[in-house]
């Protein structure tokens, strides 16, 4: 066995490494701390033809209850750098407070997302303290845009470099990424996000406060049990000729940035505090699904299909899923 695979295990419980703790275990299970590892692992999966998944943090996921059937790949690097510029060239002994009012941030993929909050918070850069307590890594937060408060993980992307289904690196610009509400290029693409490039600026130390602490009083309402977080994206309103606001318009003073919350949609729906199996949804908010005691997979499938019926047959429409299935 190469070397590079020395760590490679073999079925290893998935819920373990999931904020769910939900799933199977993973035939194969490799630890990765760099690119080099990364490659060497995708490489094995390939010339073994082996289905592979990339696990950061473990958030937003639902794994089978049959597990993974292929090679699983954590990623846990943890290379980050810092520059502190305005334009990114070489400071010189002119040089002024104001060249040091941006930061950029070179993260590798497997860094938590609490790090680039801790980095950027601790030195008054704004972009990141609306992510207080969001679990999981960097690449998983730009895979699926990660958000809160309407802000996301997007705008403050500079480029992020992948490894394509070929093995070849590259690097790719913020436009390329084709961001959208909980979406990105690499929901659809074979492409693994290796790094990125995060740009910063100085922003008054109050102001930060001020969304750090929105932030943590948003996890604060965060259920006391297992979950993936949100189960559902929030519903898109398609502005004025949108049917649901047609239809009900007492809907229209919850719509905040073009987006309506579908857990009271799903409240209204008398959902709250259902349960199958060990999976419920949660009395607190309705668009979390938790795990309240050896819940299994096929438990949270049958309360999505619930909800997804519940919500088509009262309010019309069709709910999207923000957590991504795995091994199904």
């Amino acid at each position: 066995m190469n070397s590079e695979l020395a760590n490679l295990q073999k079925n290893i419980s998935l819920a373990n490494h999931t904020t769910f703790r939900i799933g199977g275990p993973a035939r194969y299970f490799m630890a990765v701390r760099n690119s080099e590892e990364l490659m060497a692992a995708v490489k094995w999966a390939k010339d073994n033809s082996l289905s592979f998944f990339i696990l950061g943090g473990g958030s937003n996921l639902l794994v089978s209850d049959d597990g993974f059937n292929g090679l699983v790949i954590k990623m846990q690097s943890d290379s980050l750098s810092v520059v502190l510029r305005s334009t990114f060239a070489p400071l010189s002994m002119n040089s002024t407070t104001k060249d040091l009012e941006k930061m950029k941030i070179i993260v590798d993929a497997g860094v938590p997302f609490g790090r680039i909050i801790m980095e950027t918070v601790k030195g008054g850069f704004s972009g990141a303290e609306w992510g207080f307590g969001i679990p999981g890594t960097i690449g998983g937060a730009i895979c699926g845009n990660a958000g809160r408060l309407g802000q996301a993980i997007a705008r403050v992307v500079a480029n992020v470099t992948v490894l394509d289904e070929n093995l070849k690196v590259k690097t790719l610009s913020k436009s390329e990424c084709d961001f959208g509400y909980r979406e990105s290029r690499f929901k659809k693409t074979k492409e693994i996000i290796l790094s990125a490039s995060l740009l910063f600026a100085k922003k008054e130390p109050v102001k930060i406060e001020a969304v750090l602490n929105e932030a943590k009083a948003v996890i604060k309402q965060s259920p006391p049990y297992p979950s993936a977080g949100c189960v559902f994206k929030n519903y898109n309103v398609k502005g004025g000729s949108d049917v649901l606001l047609k239809n009900y318009p007492e809907l229209a003073g919850r719509v905040r940035d073009n987006k309506l919350g579908v857990g009271q949609l799903i409240d209204q729906c008398g959902l709250r505090g259902r349960q199958i199996g060990g999976a419920k949804i949660w009395e607190g908010h309705a668009n979390y699904m938790v795990n309240v005691g050896n819940a299994k997979a096929q438990d949270v499938l049958e309360l999505i299909e619930l909800v997804k019926k519940s919500v088509k047959e009262k309010w019309g429409i069709e709910l999207e899923e923000e957590i991504r299935r795995v091994g199904f």
